[in-house]
């Protein structure tokens, strides 16, 4: 089972950018979708960002260009530069990788934006 680890939260005031990583533990083989979702207080997980085995990325309205998702397959990870942020980023992030019949989640880091 593939582990994912995500790092690169924190608190940053809104303006700000923050850049998230998520490292899976074992190889990714193709085709795959990587993604990130967030979950604030008292809301449903939503969608963030995807990007495919092939290069295809795809972004949630509220984060579309402010917000770039990219993987690096050697180092076996994902990335997620946040530019431009607003208090309404505010939330826990959280990796996905769907891979075959796997969909694995990793554990969650929080992002805070202060006004």
């Amino acid at each position: 089972q593939v582990q994912l680890v995500e790092s690169g939260g924190g608190l940053v005031q809104a303006g700000g950018s923050l850049r998230l990583s998520c490292a899976a533990s074992e190889s990714i083989v193709r085709p795959y979708t990587m993604g990130w979702y967030r979950q604030a207080p008292g809301k449903q997980r939503e969608l963030v960002a995807t990007i495919g085995s092939g290069g295809s990325t795809y972004y949630a309205d509220p984060v579309s260009g402010r917000f770039t998702i990219s993987a690096d397959n050697a180092k076996k990870t994902m990335y997620l530069q946040m530019d431009s942020l607003k208090p309404e980023d505010t939330a826990v992030y959280y990796c996905n990788l769907r891979m075959a019949r796997l969909n694995a989640w990793g554990q969650g880091t929080q992002v805070t934006v202060s006004s």
